[in-house]
């Protein structure tokens, strides 16, 4: 059964809206994927991403906490992503906010 829809914009937006926060949220996964594995497989990046690659090629990580760092990032921007707009907070701000939820052990 079709049911017409209202022709509100603000209706259209919602679902705009929607749409490219989900596809923000692919290529984060994507992102985040070819950044565990150590190589990227494509040549094309949106603006948000390039500035994710530059942020997390700054940041001293010990490669050992690598993968698990990454895995702990991923979740957070998909959390972060549910409650509000993209793009996703670049990893110097997920590390400065693990740092400040984690007390100092010195």
């Amino acid at each position: 059964m079709f049911l017409p829809q209202s022709a509100d914009p603000s209706n259209v937006m919602v679902v705009d809206d929607l749409i490219q926060l989900e596809i923000m949220l692919n290529r984060f996964r994507k992102l985040v994927a070819e950044l565990m594995r150590g190589s990227m497989t494509r040549n094309s990046f949106q603006q948000w991403e390039v500035e994710i690659l530059m942020d997390y090629h700054n940041c001293a990580l010990a490669p050992r906490h690598r993968l698990e760092t990454l895995r702990q990032y991923q979740r957070a921007v998909e959390k972060q992503m549910e409650t509000g707009p993209g793009p996703p907070m670049k990893f110097s701000e997920f590390l400065q906010q693990k740092m400040m939820r984690r007390p100092s052990t010195r």
